[in-house]
């Protein structure tokens, strides 16, 4: 894993995210649910910063408002030293070329009446128009080998994979605009253990080989701890603790924190193999 330190490639500072919700039989009375509660952290070049969680902390809200899929009501988004949360849509469009998410669920996240050349080639028709169709496809089967899959499985529909090969297909769509910044959303958490140490050990080695930017969001502290060099812990919204993965594993301070080590399941060992080859 790179562990080289530069300026901080994501910079988040106070960051608030609020929903209005309705309650009542007819929808009446609004409240406001507080789902990210000024969350401040750095992300540097080149690293894994782990966002852990149980299910409602906040967690995946934040990878969503980074990306401007959830709505941002308070705070400072930087990225590259640049503010994005003010950014008008045309303004941010060249980010979200740089900038990619890996969702939890790979069927829910492909269109099942495309092939998979039309999947990962989906970003180069947005991004990169001026490429022609043999450019595009010799990308996807560029992308495929490096995910670990056949070239020749392009003309194939995601029904004819299974969970694992889906979600490589996932990171190769992801990889297809050659992002710097990927936001890795429970994107193991619906896989097999040992599925999900193949896809956490790729993972790797697309940042070994890339200098891609991870945020692995997670509420499995195990799969993290394979992953990440920092971790945060997020618990209803606010972040309560924030150390090297080392020191969280090791000497964890907050209690929620070792109640979420208690509950850590064993990942199995397995030989790590090079992606690329």
């Amino acid at each position: 894993m790179n562990s080289k330190r530069t300026k901080p490639l994501l910079e988040v500072e106070n960051l608030v995210v609020n929903y209005e919700s309705s309650s009542g039989a007819f929808g009446g009375r609004k409240s406001i649910v507080r789902a990210v509660k000024s969350v401040s952290f750095t992300i540097e070049k080149g690293t894994t910063v782990g966002l852990v969680g149980e299910s409602g902390s906040g967690k995946s809200t934040i990878g969503k408002a980074i990306t401007r899929i959830a709505p941002q009501s308070g705070g400072t988004i930087l990225y590259d030293g640049i503010e994005i949360s003010g950014l008008t849509e045309k303004e941010f469009l060249p980010y979200r070329k740089k900038i990619q998410t890996i969702f939890q669920d790979p069927y829910a996240s492909m269109n099942p009446r495309m092939n998979i050349a039309s999947i990962v080639a989906e970003p180069l028709m947005i991004h990169e128009k001026s490429l022609g169709k043999g450019e595009r496809d010799d990308r996807v089967a560029f992308l495929l080998e490096k995910v670990g899959l056949s070239p020749d499985m392009m003309k194939r529909y995601p029904h004819q994979f299974s969970g694992g090969q889906r979600q490589r297909i996932c990171i190769a769509r992801a990889l297809s605009s050659q992002p710097e910044f990927i936001i890795c959303d429970e994107c193991v958490s619906a896989l097999d253990v040992s599925v999900q140490a193949q896809i956490v050990n790729l993972l790797q080695d697309i940042q070994d080989e890339f200098g891609i930017t991870y945020l692995f969001i997670a509420h499995d502290l195990a799969v993290v701890e394979h992953m990440s060099e920092q971790v945060l812990v997020l618990s209803a919204g606010e972040l309560v603790e924030s150390a090297s993965a080392e020191a969280i594993y090791k000497t964890p301070q907050h209690p929620y924190t070792r109640k979420l080590l208690n509950a850590v399941p064993k990942m199995p060992t397995i030989v790590k193999s090079n992606a690329f080859e």
